[in-house]
């Protein structure tokens, strides 16, 4: 399993899926925990936390500290829970996925992926899909953990939870995060891949965690992560012109781009959001085709629920 998590959040969730493998004699568990060489910090600092963005948008993988792994392990499952940042995965979990151990690791191997984020994560798995392929793994489920306040109250709790380390900072809004319900049930997924291993079902094609609430995709936040995702990128590639990680030439352009965003998210999103939910009736077809394709593989499907609520 993979280990990277800033707050502390992503870590407590796989802790709770991990958990049931460990207790289990005929499983073995390998944990690697991701060191970038140079730390993000949490809570971010103001500047650091906008530093991170043109390198997230542009997947562009920092320096890692040594792998413990060599590269010749034969892992039979591998379990990848990532953070989203800037709808893009965690730049120390694409420096995972870019380096180049993760072919030799990966290559043919079943992959879980579990993301614990705000509620926009469906461009970051898309990323994530292109780099997995790109490593040669196969896919086999994806979970999907999101915070469960209103949109427009997580557009804010969420930066000021990262800015301040305190996840009820805006005490007139919902704490920022995934519930603690959520995190808790988690252990689900755990005991569902306890049983697969048991069975060998991870050498098949077939999704080990159907049926268990794994994702409840939401295709109505589609558009405006695209328009999001367009926005960093494009301005990410402003930036790195401009200057490298941490050059105090970037902070000009950062601050310009912290009120162009501020005007965005109070202004566009709210209007974006008014127009979904009034054309919503004439596109449910669409709607609904979009929320299938992104619940793949795992699907948003509750009939094994019973089998793993204890």
């Amino acid at each position: 399993m993979l280990n990277y998590s800033q707050t502390g959040q992503l870590a407590e969730v796989t802790r709770r899926i991990v958990e049931p493998l460990q207790q289990d004699s005929g499983i073995s568990v390998h944990i690697e925990t991701l060191r970038p060489l140079a730390p993000y910090p949490f809570p971010w600092g103001f500047f650091s936390f906008l530093d991170a963005f043109p390198e997230s948008a542009h997947m562009v993988p920092p320096a890692l500290q040594a792998l413990s792994l060599k590269g010749d392990e034969d892992f039979d499952l591998v379990i990848l829970p990532y953070q989203v940042w800037f709808l893009a995965p965690s730049l120390p979990v694409t420096a995972f996925l870019k380096h180049p151990l993760a072919k030799l690791l990966l290559a043919g191997k079943p992959v879980v992926t579990v993301i614990a984020c705000r509620n926009m994560w469906m461009q970051a798995q898309e990323k994530m899909k292109g780099m997995l392929q790109d490593c040669g793994a196969r896919l086999l489920d994806n979970v999907a953990l999101v915070d469960p306040s209103p949109t427009m109250a997580s557009l804010w709790t969420t930066p000021f939870w990262l800015l301040s380390g305190k996840k009820d900072f805006l005490k007139f809004l919902p704490p920022a995060g995934v519930d603690a319900a959520s995190i808790a049930a988690a252990r689900r997924f755990g005991l569902a891949l306890r049983d697969a291993l048991h069975k060998n079902e991870e050498r098949g094609m077939a999704p080990l965690l159907s049926g268990l609430k794994a994702v409840n995709s939401n295709p109505h936040l589609l558009f405006s992560e695209k328009a999001a995702t367009r926005s960093f990128f494009v301005w990410g590639k402003l930036l790195r012109a401009v200057g490298g990680p941490g050059q105090w030439r970037r902070y000009p352009f950062l601050i310009l781009y912290v009120i162009f965003l501020i005007t965005l998210i109070s202004t566009v999103v709210p209007v974006s959001l008014l127009i979904q939910s009034l054309t919503r009736p004439l596109m449910r077809r669409r709607f609904a085709a979009m929320k299938q394709q992104f619940d793949l593989p795992s699907g948003s499907g509750a009939e094994r629920m019973h089998l793993y609520e204890h």
